[in-house]
C-alpha cells in the first residue's frame, strides 16, 4: 500500500509488539533522539519475554561465542549476523547493568555451558534479574500470574519505556506497512480500539512483534508435524512476517521453532498446552564438568550430573513402542523432533499424539504438568498429586498395563513388552536403546497405571524475515527494504539448534542495533 495522503498518527520511529525486543528498540530509539511509539495488540505488554526463563545468554570471549554460534547455526546463518551478535552478548550485562538503575533491580551474571558440547561451549553464561523491589511478594504482573524470571526482566524494560515517556497504543493491531513511490516504508496501518488508523513513521517501522505459534494455518504450512500446539501466548499469529513478505521480504528459518513436547487439556475451548515439570538441561559429554566450573541452569541453581531430575515417564508411539530419549539434553529444542516422523503406509503421524506412562509411585513424585502463558484469561492450576487431572482426563488410568493399553488403543503386548524392557534397564543402571541418563530412570511397576496424550508444543518460532547486521529487512536478492527493520525471534538468526537464552540475546541485541538505526534515518 503506498501514496498515502494524510496521516492519522505521525511519529519518528514505530516499534510494533511490546516485549523485549520491542521495548529494547523503543528505548534505543528514544535514546538516539526520535520520538518513538510502540504499539501492542495485545490489551497488555509483554508477549513472550514476560513468561521466559529471564536468563539472557551472553559470552565471556567473542571469538569463542562466535565458534559456538556458527556450529548452532549449521551453516543456515551468514556469518557476519552472528559475529554481530557474539559482540552484543558480550556487552550484554552491561547494558542490562544501566537498564536496572531504573528501579534498583539486582543484575546476575553466571558463567552456564552451551546447550551442546560443540567448540566455545564453556565460553557462555547468562545474565538475568534476581530481584525487582517493585515486584517482590507481588501476586502477578498484567497478565502473568505469579512473578518469574522473565517478569522480572521485562519489567526492567518497561520501566525504563515509562521512564522516556515513550507513547505505548494498546489493542493496536498492525496488519499493513505502507509505502511511498520508491518502495521505502513511509508507516502503517493498524486498527486502535476498533478503529483503522494510518500511522506515519517520518524515520523507519521496528517489527518486533513475534513469530506465528498462534497462527495455525502457517503450523500447516511450514511445519511437518500435525498438530503442533501453542504454549503460551496467543497473539503471536505472524503478523509481522505478513506484513513484511506484502513489501518484498525474503523469509528464512520458517521450519524451526523451539518447544518440547506437552499435554493437551480435554476442554477443547483451553487455548495453550501444558508443559510438563521443568527439569534442568545438560550438555552430553560434560555433566562432570558442571560443578566444577560453577555452571549453573537458568535459574541460578548450582547444576551437577546429581541435579538431574528423576523422570517418572516413559512415552511410547501408537504401537507401544519407545522411540527417543525422553530426557534429550535440552528438552525444550530437540525434544519435539523426533514426533516428526510421519509414516506413509498409514497416511498418519503415529507419534502424535504419543502416550506418557507411568505408575503409582509416579503419579504421586511431583505435579507433572504446568501452565505457563502469558493471558488474562486462561487459567489453570494444575494439582500437587496429578488426581485434579485424572479426574478431568488430561490423564487416564487402569488397574494392569493390559487395561492400559485397552485405554491408549495400543497392542496390549507390544506395550507389556517396552514396559518390561524398560524396567530391566532401570534395574541395570543402562538404557541401551535410547541412552537415557541413568539418574533420571525409574521402574514403572506399582499400579495402578496411568497414561496421557502427548504432543509436539511450540514455545516461539525462529522463523521470518530475514535482515541484515543493521537489522534492516531485505528482499530475496539481500537488498534491504527502504526504512523498515526487525528485531527479537521475528526471522531470528538460529537456523539449527536453538542456544537456551538466546532469544533473550536477540531481543537485547537486536533490538538495540534496530532502535537505533531506524532512529539514524532521516526524517
Amino acid at each position: 500500500m503506498s501514496n498515502v495522503e494524510s496521516w492519522d498518527l505521525e511519529t519518528d520511529v514505530v516499534v510494533v509488539g511490546y516485549g523485549a525486543a520491542g521495548a529494547v528498540a523503543a528505548i534505543e530509539a528514544r535514546d538516539a533522539g526520535a520520538e518513538v511509539l510502540l504499539i501492542e495488540k495485545m490489551p497488555f505488554p509483554g508477549g513472550l519475554s514476560i513468561v521466559s526463563a529471564g536468563g539472557i545468554r551472553i559470552g565471556f570471549d567473542r571469538d569463542q561465542v562466535l565458534a559456538y554460534l556458527k556450529a548452532t547455526c549449521g551453516g543456515r546463518t551468514p556469518d557476519d549476523l552472528l559475529e554481530v551478535l557474539a559482540d552484543g552478548m558480550v556487552e550484554v550485562p552491561d547494558y542490562i547493568r544501566r537498564l536496572a538503575a531504573v528501579n534498583g533491580a539486582e543484575v546476575r551474571v553466571t558463567p552456564a555451558l552451551g546447550n551442546y558440547p560443540l567448540p566455545g561451549y564453556e565460553a557462555l553464561g547468562y545474565c538475568d534479574i534476581g530481584t525487582v523491589p517493585a515486584l517482590e511478594g507481588a501476586a502477578g504482573h498484567h497478565a502473568v500470574r505469579g512473578i518469574k524470571a522473565g517478569t522480572r526482566l521485562f519489567k526492567v524494560l518497561e520501566d525504563n519505556v515509562e521512564a522516556r515517556g515513550i507513547r505505548v497504543l494498546y489493542r493496536t493491531a498492525a496488519d499493513r506497512l505502507l509505502t511511498g513511490p520508491d518502495g521505502a516504508v513511509t508507516g502503517l496501518r493498524a486498527t486502535v480500539d476498533g478503529t483503522m488508523r494510518r500511522i506515519r513513521a517520518r524515520r523507519g517501522v521496528v517489527l518486533a512483534c513475534g513469530g506465528f505459534e498462534a497462527n495455525e494455518e502457517m503450523k500447516r504450512q511450514y511445519f511437518q508435524a500435525q498438530p503442533v500446539l501453542a504454549g503460551s501466548f496467543r497473539g503471536n499469529t505472524g503478523d509481522g512476517i505478513a506484513m513484511a513478505q506484502a513489501v518484498g521480504a525474503d523469509l528464512w528459518h520458517m521450519w524451526h521453532y523451539h518447544g518440547p513436547y506437552g499435554l493437551r487439556h480435554t476442554d477443547p475451548d483451553y487455548p495453550f498446552a501444558f508443559y510438563l515439570k521443568a527439569i534442568p538441561m545438560w550438555t552430553p559429554g560434560r555433566l562432570d564438568r558442571l560443578s566444577s566450573l560453577g555452571m549453573t541452569d537458568p535459574a541460578g541453581a548450582p547444576v551437577s550430573q546429581k541435579a538431574l531430575a528423576r523422570m517418572a515417564w516413559i512415552l511410547v508411539d501408537q504401537g507401544g513402542r519407545r522411540f527417543m530419549d525422553e530426557y534429550p539434553p535440552y528438552p525444550g529444542d530437540t525434544g519435539v523432533r523426533p514426533f516428526d516422523q510421519f509414516d506413509p503406509k498409514t497416511q498418519r503421524f503415529p507419534r502424535i499424539p504419543a502416550f506418557m506412562v507411568f505408575d503409582e509411585d509416579g503419579r504421586r513424585l511431583y505435579p507433572m504438568g504446568r501452565p505457563v502463558h502469558n493471558d488474562a484469561d486462561a487459567r489453570y492450576e494444575w494439582s500437587a498429586d496429578n488426581l485434579r487431572e485424572v479426574e478431568n482426563g488430561i490423564f487416564e488410568r487402569a488397574d494392569s498395563l493390559e487395561d492400559l493399553a485397552g485405554l491408549m488403543g495400543v497392542p496390549a503386548h507390544e506395550l507389556v513388552g517396552t514396559v518390561e524392557r524398560w524396567n530391566r534397564a532401570v534395574a541395570e543402571g543402562h538404557d541401551e536403546e535410547w541412552g537415557r541418563q541413568p539418574s533420571t530412570m525409574l521402574p514403572i511397576a506399582s499400579p495402578p497405571f496411568y497414561f496421557g496424550r502427548v504432543y509436539p508444543v511450540v514455545i516461539n518460532t525462529q522463523g521470518g524475515p530475514r535482515h541484515n547486521v543493521r537489522q534492516e529487512v531485505v528482499d530475496p536478492f539481500g537488498d534491504p527494504i527502504p526504512r523498515l527493520f526487525a528485531a527479537g525471534e521475528l526471522g531470528s538468526l538460529f537456523g539449527h539448534l536453538y542456544l537456551s537464552g538466546g532469544n533473550l540475546a536477540e531481543c537485547v541485541v537486536g533490538g538495540r542495533i534496530a532502535g537505533r538505526n531506524a532512529a539514524g534515518m532521516p526524517s
